[in-house]
């Protein structure tokens, strides 16, 4: 090391001690700490003696007792009303007239769900939904008081306060409502008097699951500190188990979000994640699970920044996921102000989630691009209608499955049609290939093979094309049956369940891939499948130069009979009808399609002039330079 270094390294470290000396508390404020966390303590232990102390209903008047045991001996602790008083000021400051009171639950109905409202911290504690049970026939409860919280934290009198600990008083009773009727209830927490408060009021409609939420603050501007400008607001829950499969459910729970007039983003279902959401201020934030969604709406935006966790709750049978958000509320020191919010309460059903245009309806799963145009325009439309007839849902998804079908019906000839001049000039093809047996004569092959269908007027993608067409339907359905909750405990033969799996046995171990029961509804979709691939492959005609293809047509099936085992039953069933139809449709075009007649028309082609187009050329002139390079 030279001369220079060892300054520069002696100067640095004279620089971080005189900074640690600098920045460390003083004895003054050591003490203050010191006594604060002493003050602290002694009122946790205050509680603990008033709690222990009611409960022996040994209380008096004037004093309270704590017994200390230690050895052989017994050491009273007594503490003076008084004491306690100034204890309490000393640390809650204008909020101490609210401690030691008993939690209090109240409750407000109205026809859709039931929620109670808690004295301690003045909160949400659960929410029922009166229309939905849990798969094993519970009352479905969005959240539970155990699993769940909601309070503020704001700065006054030199400490932190969450509202979560302290105790309100609620302004009214518990009230039922029905049909347009609303009403309300507050729950206040008083700063020393009644014309100092930070007020919850919560109102109910009659047949809504949109609540409305006040936070009002009356006469905190010198309470509050004078450099907090926003409340943090914290909400927790953690999701409980309400269906059937736990792997279904937690891989549909999330965390959905839209900043002020954006789009709506979310934290990916698979993975654990805390995102602070800075870039603008925040519309709302929901909770999500499988079928329903809890959601906090700001009438006027969350100021940033904002903050949204997600953490999956391992093994547990109990609970599912753990969602946090800490979101911002502005407060400008007035003597009243309001921040207006509601929740959504409710299931994820996109019609009802889309007439409030705040873009919740994005929390069903409808697929991407085109395959949510075909759910939400199509799909959904002609699922309502026929359910709105009061069908059974098997018999629903069976006539969704015909009209599905009917429409196709076109391209599905096309399809057939194609395969079927493909299958008349087999033998030519053949002939082709007897002529150009050597590997190097692979692109002659390939010529004369083009040359032939050029001359009768086929298109060898002509089948390819059509069956494309199909696909966005197929995968449009495969987002919106395990997603709709119109399936949600709707029974169907031996299926009592067709949003999740049927299970027809349930085995004693469980096998990799598979599970451990069996779907009779999967098993008919794989032998369906399996029936229409060797219906498929007998018309057209065994292809010996490609024999792995061949058996990868019928291992395919297997393979998915373990993914669709635990998937929802509903599209089991749709896939099982939709292969039956198809290989039924395929009978029928057998018999009315004429392959000699057909045969004759394409042999009829060949004597009319063969048109090439600027393309056929250029790819024409490509193929004979690359000819002339390889002799070369």
């Amino acid at each position: 090391m030279d001369k220079n270094s060892f300054y520069g390294l002696l100067v640095i470290g004279a620089v971080l001690l005189g900074w640690m000396y600098y920045m460390q508390p003083s004895k003054a404020e050591l003490d203050k700490e010191k006594r604060t966390q002493d003050s602290i303590v002694a009122v946790q232990q205050k509680a603990e003696a008033i709690t222990k102390a009611a409960q022996k209903n040994t209380t008096t008047s004037t004093t309270t007792s704590v017994a200390v045991s230690k050895k052989d001996s017994t050491k009273t602790v007594v503490i003076s009303d008084s004491a306690q008083a100034a204890q309490q000021k000393s640390n809650y400051g204008a909020f101490a007239g609210d401690i030691g009171k008993i939690n209090k639950d109240i409750v407000i109905e109205n026809d859709l769900m039931k929620v109670t409202l808690s004295t301690l911290g003045g909160r949400i504690s659960s929410v029922q939904l009166k229309k939905y049970k849990t798969s094993a026939g519970k009352p479905l409860m969005l959240f539970t008081a155990d699993s769940s919280s909601f309070g503020l934290e704001f700065s006054a009198f030199s400490k932190g306060f969450s509202t979560d600990s302290l105790y309100f008083t609620p302004v009214g009773s518990r009230f039922i409502v029905s049909g347009k009727d609303s009403s309300h209830i507050a729950m206040r927490l008083y700063a020393g008097d009644s014309s100092k408060y930070i007020e919850y009021v919560y109102t109910l409609i009659g047949n809504s699951y949109m609540m409305s939420v006040k936070v009002n603050t009356v006469g905190l501007q010198n309470i509050i500190a004078s450099n907090d400008n926003q409340f943090n607001l914290n909400w927790h829950m953690k999701t409980p188990s309400q269906e059937n499969s736990l792997v279904n459910q937690k891989r549909a729970s999330t965390i959905y979000y839209r900043y002020d007039n954006d789009d709506v983003n979310y934290i990916s279902e698979r993975k654990d994640e805390k995102k602070s959401l800075e870039d603008a201020k925040l519309q709302w934030v929901s909770f999500k699970q499988q079928f329903f969604t809890s959601v906090l709406i700001a009438d006027h935006s969350f100021e940033k920044p904002n903050d949204v966790d997600v953490k999956a709750e391992g093994d547990s049978s109990k609970y599912i996921k753990s969602f946090a958000a800490e979101l911002s509320i502005p407060y400008n020191h007035n003597q009243s102000e309001t921040f207006p919010m509601h929740f959504y309460f409710g299931p994820n059903d996109f019609k009802t989630l889309l007439k409030f245009n705040l873009g919740l309806e994005h929390q069903v799963p409808l697929g991407w691009g085109i395959l949510r145009w075909i759910n939400r325009y199509v799909v959904i439309n002609i699922f309502d209608l026929l359910s709105s007839f009061g069908l059974n849902y098997g018999i629903v998804i069976l006539i969704l499955t015909l009209v599905i079908k009917l429409c196709l019906f076109p391209v599905v000839y096309k399809t057939y049609l194609s395969s079927a001049k493909m299958r008349v000039l087999k033998p030519e093809i053949d002939e082709i290939g007897k002529k150009f047996p050597k590997k190097e004569d692979a692109l002659k092959k390939q010529q004369a093979t083009m040359a032939l269908y050029k001359k009768v007027g086929v298109n060898p993608l002509a089948g390819c094309i059509p069956m494309l067409f199909q696909m966005p339907i197929l995968y449009a359905l495969f987002e919106f049956f395990p997603s709709a909750i119109q399936l949600r405990q709707k029974g169907f033969l031996w299926c009592h369940d067709l949003s999740t799996y049927d299970s027809i046995y349930k085995l004693h171990f469980t096998i990799p891939f598979y599970g451990d029961h069996v779907s009779l509804f999967t098993l008919l979709m794989t032998v369906s499948t399996l029936l229409y691939t060797w219906s498929n492959n007998q018309l057209m005609g065994t292809n010996n130069q490609m024999p792995g293809m061949k058996w990868m047509m019928y291992l395919m099936p297997i393979m998915f009979l373990g993914f669709f085992n635990n998937y929802s039953a509903g599209l089991s069933y749709y896939y099982f009808l939709a292969n039956m139809i198809t290989f039924g449709q395929t009978m029928v075009m057998r018999k009315f399609v004429d392959e000699d007649e057909l045969h004759r028309k394409l042999q009829e082609n060949k004597k009319k002039p063969v048109k090439v187009s600027n393309f056929q050329k250029r790819l024409a002139e490509i193929s004979k330079q690359q000819q002339a390079q390889r002799k070369k």
